[in-house]
Parts: structure tokens; C-alpha cells; sequence
């Protein structure tokens, strides 16, 4: 356990984050995605939703301000979209380079982009159409607290 970091990231998840670069993507699947056979790493996060791993993990990831996107959807099917799609946008818009629009990529083309993401995060996301896509940025140089 460290001080600082939120326990819903788990000692695979900090790895993943450390070793994502610039350009990278993560996928926060829902609990119907098939992030097994679409991960080249995956991490099995069960019991938790996106939304509280997204406040668990912005504080520690950059977004990428070279995109003209804050993360990536599926497109959903009906009338509505999904409920949590405003919770993805306050939360993600409350950090630097995440109040862009969202990009939505219909399935074929979403999930053949989960396949090629740095990681796969499964969770018990329980809305439908929930899954999002975040590509790293870079930590600029007013971030970086160098203790000595």
C-alpha cells in the first residue's frame, strides 16, 4: 500500500500506468465488454465502475493534449445515451485536456481499437454502452514534484 494513491488501483494497474507512454491507450471496459479475448495486457479489476476508477486514476494520468478528443465511446444504440457518459465528461473535464469533445466509434471499429490498447481494464461497470478509451498524455513540467 502507498500513501497518495487511491486502493481501487491495484499493484497491476500502478504498473500498467507507470510503463504507459505518450500516445498509449487504456481501455476501461464494462462488464459485458469481451476484454479478455481483446487485451494484449489485461487487469481484472471486479467490484468497481468506471467512474470511481476514473477518480482513482486522473490524478495520477495525463491526458493527451495532441488529439482533438478527451477519450473514446462505443456508439450506443436507442434514443438516449447512456447515463454515464455525463459522469465520464465532468469527471474528465475537471482535468487539464479533458473537456474535449468524446470521439464515438461504432463497435467493429471500437473494439478492433481495444485490441490494439497498451491495456484492457475489466470492471463491474454495469451500464451498457459504458466502456472508454484514454490516451495517455504527457506530465508537463509544472507537474513534476522532484523531493530532495
Amino acid at each position: 500500500m502507498l500513501k497518495g494513491i487511491s486502493p481501487l488501483i491495484s499493484p497491476d494497474l500502478l504498473k500498467i500506468l507507470s510503463e504507459m507512454g505518450h500516445g498509449d491507450e487504456i481501455v476501461f471496459g464494462d462488464s459485458n465488454f469481451p476484454a479478455a479475448s481483446h487485451a494484449q495486457r489485461l487487469v481484472r479489476l471486479d467490484g468497481h465502475s468506471i467512474t470511481a476508477l476514473l477518480d482513482a486514476i486522473l490524478p495520477l494520468f495525463p491526458l493527451d493534449y495532441a488529439v482533438d478528443y478527451t477519450a473514446v465511446l462505443m456508439t450506443f444504440r436507442g434514443d438516449k445515451e447512456p447515463a454515464v457518459w455525463s459522469a465520464y465528461k465532468t469527471k474528465l473535464g475537471a482535468w487539464p485536456d479533458g473537456n474535449k469533445t468524446f470521439l464515438t466509434l461504432p463497435k467493429p471499429e471500437f473494439y478492433e481499437r481495444a485490441t490494439k490498447a497498451y491495456c484492457v481494464v475489466a470492471t463491474s461497470e454495469y451500464e451498457g454502452f459504458a466502456n472508454l478509451i484514454l490516451r495517455k498524455g504527457v506530465i508537463r513540467e509544472n507537474e513534476v514534484k522532484i523531493i530532495s
